[in-house]
């Protein structure tokens, strides 16, 4: 199956989550190496480690990423996180959604990670209107890029997000939604807190959840201080 395509744009979400004074940092799904570009930009000293299951895409992450590597997270054993374990920044760049077991995953990087580091992610919302909308009426249809993307295993939302973290030894330090201008969203969302409020939940709630297109978080260890990603 093909990946998500390659693009050389960066999240700027995503980066400003990033501590800037991460020293060793792992992105997992690299892609083209733009947000690894831009961090160096910030930090010239860090040591940018990318990895991805694409050939093609680590061709160009080298340019930006000091190790730029193909390689299926999944499958990495226990002496690769072992051997990064100095790593104080793990990125997920809309790339959680797309492994088979992505508790598993961070469930390993908690084992490593040290005292002081982050999980950084960007992840789609499954609750956004406009997926409501589409499954109201069937429309239910695998596309090459964005919420619907086909190479996507797994679908969250704000709840199942935190959750994840929380489950496997974390906590969501920082986060914010990703919510951008969508007009028509102006005629569905106050459907859905109808429907919330016909299932006993908060409509309001409902209704804001709606709105993002994607969330992005900063995870530290359990033990460390945190919040939710407000929403």
């Amino acid at each position: 199956m093909e990946q998500t395509p390659i693009h050389e744009g960066h999240n700027p979400d995503l980066l400003r989550l990033i501590p800037a004074a991460s020293a060793n940092l792992i992105e997992v799904g690299c892609s083209s190496g733009a947000l690894a570009r831009e961090f160096k930009k910030i930090n010239p000293a860090s040591a940018y480690f990318g990895i991805d299951i694409d050939e093609k895409y680590i061709e160009q992450a080298r340019r930006y990423c000091d190790i730029a590597r193909v390689m299926n997270i999944e499958e990495a054993d226990e002496d690769f996180f072992d051997a990064n374990k100095v790593c104080d920044c793990w990125i997920f760049g809309d790339t959680l959604e797309h492994l088979q077991d992505p508790w598993a995953v961070l469930k390993k990087i908690r084992t490593v990670i040290p005292k002081h580091g982050s999980v950084v992610a960007c992840i789609p919302n499954a609750q956004h209107w406009s997926v409501q909308v589409r499954l109201s009426v069937g429309d239910f249809r695998y596309e090459d890029q964005g919420l619907f993307d086909r190479t996507h295993l797994r679908w969250f939302t704000r709840q199942t997000i935190v959750e994840m973290f929380v489950g496997c030894g974390f906590k969501v330090a920082e986060g914010f939604p990703r919510i951008f201008n969508e007009p028509a969203k102006d005629k569905f969302v106050p459907v859905i807190g109808v429907m919330a409020k016909a299932a006993g939940a908060d409509p309001e709630m409902a209704m804001k959840d709606a709105l993002p297109f994607q969330y992005v978080i900063r995870a530290v260890a359990a033990d460390g201080e945190g919040t939710s990603t407000g929403g």
